[in-house]
């Protein structure tokens, strides 16, 4: 996706550069929180969020990185909080739910059976990778559900390329060892 120069404005709390990136940037970080929660109300909410956690802190945005993958840091941290909250409430809950619709719900796809199997493979994966430790949950995080690249994510972090390469190898080594434990065979 084009990354948009509103760094310098933003920094100076232009607000039609700010007009500008909610305008441009929404669809991403609603992507990126949708692919973390799962559910779209919660995605909707956790992106507002974002932009409202983003809006607060404008002063601390440095404007020297992608605007685009300061948001999606954001994002994620909001999404993976919003995460652990929910799965909280569901566990409470649960016992007093007799509801067995899948966390996505139908997605449209005419073939109930294998809807129910891809949304439950989905909620295995984000429930595998919200298990996986700091900084290899957010680097994860940041490289496959919010789509940056190597070079953003060391951007977004302060870390050095090699050091993003080498924690989201270890972080896919983990989440692989993970997801062979719960693959039957």
């Amino acid at each position: 996706m084009e990354e948009l120069p509103f760094n310098g404005d933003l920094a100076g709390g232009d607000r039609e550069a700010w007009q500008r990136l909610v305008e441009h940037e929404t669809p991403t970080v609603f992507r990126t929180c949708y692919r973390i929660l799962g559910r779209v109300e919660e995605a909707e909410d956790a992106t507002q969020e974002t932009f409202l956690a983003a809006y607060r802190s404008i002063g601390s945005f440095r404007g020297d990185g992608p605007a685009r993958a300061w948001l999606t840091r954001i994002a994620t941290r909001e999404s993976w909080q919003r995460a652990a909250r929910y799965r909280k409430l569901s566990a409470i809950s649960s016992s007093l739910d007799n509801d067995d619709t899948p966390p996505l719900g139908d997605q449209g796809g005419g073939d109930p059976l294998g809807d129910t199997l891809s949304a439950e493979a989905r909620e295995q994966i984000r429930q595998a990778v919200a298990r996986l430790p700091e900084p290899y949950r957010e680097v994860v995080t940041l490289r496959y559900l919010g789509e940056l690249s190597i070079a953003e994510i060391a951007e977004a972090t302060g870390r050095r390329d090699g050091t993003v390469k080498a924690q989201l190898h270890r972080g896919l080594e983990r989440l692989r060892r993970e997801m062979a434990t719960l693959v039957p065979g």
